[in-house]
């Protein structure tokens, strides 16, 4: 069973290729958060994603902020 790092990681890597998918950088997610009420500053997104440590809320957040109504989680 992979340990906490390594859920971290897929974590991380599956919304930061959320974003890269549909050509979303970290301004223009903070944006697009605020546009659906949540406040966020782009040096936090930006730590965030960069540490892999974020919640299931943050990132159901992103991914409702970007559009994606699909995700494929493959490992």
């Amino acid at each position: 069973m992979a340990d906490n790092a390594e859920w971290e990681a897929r974590a991380k890597g599956l919304l930061k290729a959320e974003l890269k998918r549909r050509g979303v950088s970290y301004a223009q997610l903070v944006d697009k958060l605020a546009a659906i009420g949540v406040s966020e500053t782009e040096p936090n997104v930006r730590n965030k994603l960069a540490r892999g440590k974020f919640t299931a809320v943050f990132m159901l957040q992103c991914l409702t902020a970007v559009g994606a109504e699909h995700i494929t989680v493959s490992w």
